[in-house]
């Protein structure tokens, strides 16, 4: 899942702030864009014509969606520069965890105890990591994002050529569970990729994994919380989420390891045991068969070293970045820790 958008806290830097905002689905300024309904252009019509012969939907009413859909420049713009891709983890960690996102968890968590306790015992996803999750994305469901959803995915399906093919597909998906849900395609906001919510699901997730978790029929993760808690749990959980093992350790490594050591490839690459014969100072805790990841950070000062296990894997799916995934884990360990003052990033414990 990509869902890649939360809005930060106030960035000093101009040129940071613009990289950030443009990755959380705002704008860091307001410069003027390109608007233009998709009502006659050829890619529109082609999907129009697909959807009808597909779905069964009606072509007129299509005809009439996309007459009021736009493409706005700005998605396109901030498509190209991700924040994962721009900025050091020393960067990251300082927007995510603040005291203001650390107290948000903690009050979030007293607000929400008893449906965050029940995902806990049906999902096995500890309830500060589905906490984190909310707050790296949405602040809490405070930002979830100011684009229509219909312009952001019609904008990324028909003018931007890189991935057009996946967002045409998540547009048909956003049709598709309009008229599940009975949503009101043409009002739905959410971040410039079209993801939506507390938990800030595309639409192929939201069809997938979202779970109606109050009992009222619906599954809401736009306004609901429950709904939001007990979909992000259900997220983890579905993707290989094992209940009661930890998520990354930090090691000190006193040289530089090997490239091979250090592989681009998120899923956990080597054993433990190979680990442990390279040299990397592996806590004794973990078993040789176990799979780890090492992975070098990029600090204040230096690099940090840390062994990202499967539940570290687990959160990359649901934004393929490392950043992201060491954002929630230690957003996460800081709302569990009775000592919220600590937010230079230096976690040591394991979570999970």
């Amino acid at each position: 899942m990509q869902s890649w958008n939360d809005i930060p806290q106030t960035i000093k830097k101009s040129a940071l702030a613009l990289f950030v905002f443009s990755a959380l689905g705002i704008s860091a300024v307001n410069a003027a864009e390109e608007s233009v309904a998709y009502k006659s252009h050829p890619e529109a019509k082609k999907f129009i014509a697909s959807m009808a012969t597909k779905h069964g939907f009606d072509k007129a009413q299509l005809q009439q969606i996309f007459a009021g859909t736009e493409k706005k420049q700005d998605i396109i713009d901030a498509m190209k520069r991700p924040a994962e891709k721009v900025l050091e983890w020393k960067d990251y960690r300082r927007i995510f965890l603040t005291d203001q996102r650390i107290a948000g968890g903690k009050e979030f968590m007293k607000e929400n105890k008893d449906a965050l306790i029940r995902a806990e015992a049906e999902y096995g996803v500890p309830a500060q990591v589905i906490t984190a999750i909310i707050g790296v994305e949405t602040l809490y469901g405070r930002h979830k994002g100011r684009y229509r959803v219909i312009d952001a995915l019609s904008t990324l399906a028909f003018d931007y050529p890189p991935r057009s093919k996946f967002f045409r597909s998540e547009l048909e998906h956003y049709l598709l569970l309009g008229r599940e849900q009975g949503f009101d395609v043409m009002s739905l906001t959410g971040s410039y990729a079209g993801a939506m919510g507390y938990g800030q699901f595309i639409p192929s997730s939201y069809r997938s994994y979202a779970v109606d978790f109050n009992g009222d029929k619906i599954a809401d993760i736009l306004t609901d919380k429950t709904d939001a808690i007990g979909s992000v749990a259900n997220y983890l959980a579905r993707h290989g989420w094992r209940q009661g093992e930890s998520v990354a350790m930090q090691v000190e490594m006193k040289e530089a390891p090997p490239a091979a050591l250090l592989p681009k490839k998120q899923k956990p690459a080597h054993s433990v045991g190979k680990l442990k014969k390279a040299g990397v100072p592996v806590p004794e805790s973990l078993d040789d068969k176990a799979r780890a990841r090492l992975m070098a950070l990029e600090a204040e000062t230096s690099k940090e070293y840390w062994l990202g296990l499967q539940n570290f894997y687990v959160i990359t799916r649901y934004n393929h970045s490392d950043l992201y995934a060491m954002a929630v884990f230690q957003l996460s360990e800081a709302i569990r820790n009775d000592d919220s003052s600590d937010t230079d990033g230096s976690v040591e414990a394991a979570g999970g």
